[in-house]
């Protein structure tokens, strides 16, 4: 069996253990498609990544990203626990000010910052309204009236992410899904906390086709809701969001828009380290 260096990295949260983690495969690029799938599903975390080699010239390293049920182009927390692992291990980026990931969804910047690292938001390649009648099932799946719901949202920038906006933080806290009905929507929840909370939104994730029925802290999803929300004049350019409070979590999460790009950043701190056998 060939062993590889393994990092388990909490992303998003202040506090040990109570972000997301990711698991991070070092050095992977013998590993073949299927190996990678196999480790996913044994770590069975929302996602586990693998560091290899970069094909771009301009990339520092390269990145495939799997959940339990399948590989992803793009995801939020594995990008940044996978480049604090990176950097840990003496990895060197070609740019002082940022360093480059490739990924399938393509190359993402991710810069280095006195409060941790933040990445580049990725463009979303499905936006616009849902249909009426994929919102009236999802409605019903999360056991929701009508007067709830804000606005509707698709806001894909790779894993298929659509986003509903509540009427509060509270509602969104509430929410108890079906999470069959759900089937395979890519599901987004958000809603503003009073003025002059600790946050100013709670967010909610559910991927149950992917093997995520809820997941703790989504970097990507976050991303994707916050160019919809400040471009509709929804949110600030800066904000703090929360994620994962309902299953114990406490993920906070920094947008922040500056110019043309929403940079989305948290803290990182490896929990585990040592080696994967396969």
């Amino acid at each position: 069996m060939n062993s590889h260096p393994f990092s388990q990295v909490d992303v998003f949260a202040k506090d040990a253990y109570r972000g997301n983690p990711v698991a991070v495969v070092h050095d992977a690029d013998a590993l073949t498609t299927d190996e990678m799938h196999c480790f996913a599903r044994w770590t069975n975390l929302s996602e586990t990544t693998f560091l290899l080699k970069p094909r771009s010239d301009e990339a520092d390293y390269r990145l495939r990203i799997f959940t339990p049920g399948g590989e992803l182009p793009f995801a939020g927390h594995p990008t940044l626990g996978s480049c604090h692992a990176w950097l840990e291990a003496g990895g060197q980026s070609a740019s002082a000010a940022f360093v480059v990931q490739e990924c399938e969804a393509g190359l993402v910047r991710v810069r280095r910052g006195s409060e941790g690292l933040a990445f580049a938001a990725p463009p979303v390649h499905r936006s616009g309204p849902l249909d009426s009648a994929f919102v009236s099932r999802l409605m019903a799946a999360l056991h929701l009236p009508p007067e709830a719901l804000v606005a509707h949202q698709w806001v894909d920038n790779g894993p298929g992410w659509c986003a509903l906006q509540l009427d509060s933080a509270r509602r969104v806290l509430d929410v108890v899904p079906d999470m069959a009905a759900l089937g395979d929507a890519c599901l987004g929840l958000v809603g503003a906390y009073p003025p002059g909370s600790a946050c100013d939104f709670e967010v909610r994730a559910f991927v149950p086709s992917l093997g995520v029925p809820e997941d703790p802290v989504t970097g990507s999803l976050n991303a994707s809701i916050a160019q919809w929300l400040i471009r509709e004049g929804r949110a600030p350019d800066c904000y703090l969001a929360s994620q994962g409070t309902v299953i114990e979590r406490a993920g906070q999460i920094r947008v922040s828009k500056e110019q043309d790009t929403v940079w989305i950043g948290g803290e990182t701190r490896t929990c585990i380290t040592g080696t994967a056998a396969f």
